[in-house]
């Protein structure tokens, strides 16, 4: 009874533990679903780099203090570190928060679910980026999923017509800089692999802070030069609440939700959860009374799609994987 009642209490402290970790990934996907929509809106008072720079230097500011809180002043020596791991916070919070919002911005009202569905192509361009660097070759299927997802990329960015799209430069050139921007965050996320000795606070802080500081000097350089001016306090107080929900959801809880949700959960369990960004790109879209046609709606049930099947399709291959060293040795046993 005794050991019954003890394995009760360990189910369902792992189960609790589960439904934690789920949480935390579909709270994290759904805020950077929404970080889209909000952006937009905020723009109109702010350009995409003091909004960038303000964003990140409270996120920064944030994660520092807790980092010294829960580790100490001695998680904030680089250990050697201090190059790649500035090349690695660049990509994430210099490359694509940058690049994403310059882009998003560039396109308009479009910009928003096409930054969103760029986004959600994330697992499929770290598949081909492993592919095309570490010569990791993925399964027939999985190109196949790579495929659809691609195509449903191309008809939420071109509207269905691919003609006029590659015929207008205003739309390339932001597009591709939303491209670039996806990139560098699958670069950063694969290089977190080499900090596993870290605390994902202390990697993830660090990281910020270095990737921040490239941020603003690149700002500066620019409003120095004339390309940009500074925001009025007008403009920073009228953006205030845009700015609030970045900090607060797509920037500290997603981050660190995010990465505890994975440790639970597995990166294969967790990767489901990228379907929710473009789903909650599309309904606050919706509510914001952003205009949203069938190619949108189409290309993100097909990257949903090609997401899913492919989850299933590698689930499945380790299951096999993992019944193969059983079968072996029972059959070398009973021959």
């Amino acid at each position: 009874m005794i050991r019954e009642a003890t394995r009760e209490r360990r189910a369902k402290k792992l189960k609790n533990r589960v439904w934690w970790g789920a949480f935390l990934c579909f709270l994290a996907a759904a805020s950077w679903g929404a970080m889209f929509p909000v952006a937009h809106a905020a723009f109109v008072h702010i350009d995409p780099f003091y909004f960038t720079i303000i964003r990140y230097g409270s996120v920064t500011l944030l994660l520092c203090a807790i980092l010294f809180w829960r580790e100490g002043k001695e998680a904030f020596r680089l250990e050697g570190r201090g190059l790649s791991l500035w090349g690695y916070g660049t990509m994430a919070f210099t490359v694509y928060n940058l690049f994403i919002f310059w882009g998003e911005d560039l396109l308009g009202a479009p910009g928003v679910m096409t930054a969103s569905i760029m986004e959600s192509l994330m697992p499929m361009i770290s598949i081909l980026i492993g592919w095309m660097i570490f010569k990791k070759r993925p399964q027939p299927f999985t190109l196949g999923c790579v495929l659809v997802s691609l195509i449903g990329a191309v008809l939420v960015i071109t509207k269905g017509d691919i003609g006029a799209f590659l015929g207008a430069a205003g739309q390339v050139f932001p597009s591709t800089l939303i491209f670039i921007a996806v990139i560098g965050w699958v670069i950063y996320t694969m290089g977190g692999s080499k900090y596993r000795s870290w605390s994902v606070l202390r990697y993830s802080t660090l990281s910020c802070l270095l990737g921040t500081v490239t941020a603003v000097v690149i700002t500066v350089g620019a409003t120095l030069f004339g390309y940009l001016s500074v925001p009025s306090a007008e403009s920073i107080r009228a953006a205030g609440p845009h700015l609030l929900f970045m900090i607060l959801f797509p920037g500290i809880i997603a981050l660190l939700g995010w990465n505890i949700g994975v440790s639970i959960l597995s990166p294969l369990n967790a990767l489901l959860f990228i379907n929710f960004v473009p789903v909650t790109t599309l309904v606050v879209s919706i509510f914001q009374g952003n205009g949203i046609t069938v190619f949108d709606l189409l290309g993100t049930v097909l990257i949903i799609i090609s997401l899913v099947a492919n989850n299933i399709s590698l689930r499945m291959s380790q299951k096999v994987e993992a019944k193969r060293p059983v079968q072996t040795h029972f059959r070398e046993r009973t021959s």
